[in-house]
């Protein structure tokens, strides 16, 4: 695929799988890691064009890792949607703090988030 590429850092197989099957009938190329530490690696490595953070992740929170991307100069403009489902009050703000993007509460609809990945990220 040509496409551009999202990097999704997600523990949780079953939400991955939603996704996955989600951007399946788009041209967007999907590239998944399990763990915020895994995730930083992975968009150094494959400089995503889009990333999307789970906030509640093993290793290093979600956050944590927004903040070491948006340190780093090779992702620092990357846009980055977080994603929780542990939404509290000031939750959104906090993310942004981070340096995220976008901020999406689960459960979400599949194609809200769809919608919102191709308002940062249009489709080529």
């Amino acid at each position: 695929m040509s496409g551009k590429t999202i990097l999704y850092v997600e523990e949780n197989e079953m939400n991955r799988k939603i996704v996955r099957d989600l951007l399946k009938r788009t041209t967007y190329t999907l590239v998944e890691a399990h763990d915020g530490e895994a995730g930083v690696a992975k968009a150094l490595e494959i400089r995503p064009d889009l990333i999307l953070m789970d906030i509640q992740l093993p290793k290093i929170s979600g956050m944590e890792a927004t903040r070491q991307l948006r340190a780093d100069a090779v992702t620092a403009n990357t846009p980055i949607i977080a994603i929780t489902s542990f939404a509290l009050s000031g939750d959104e703000q906090k993310a942004k703090e981070a340096g995220a993007t976008a901020y999406l509460a689960k459960p979400y609809s599949p194609f809200d988030l769809l919608n919102l990945i191709r308002k940062l990220l249009p489709e080529a």
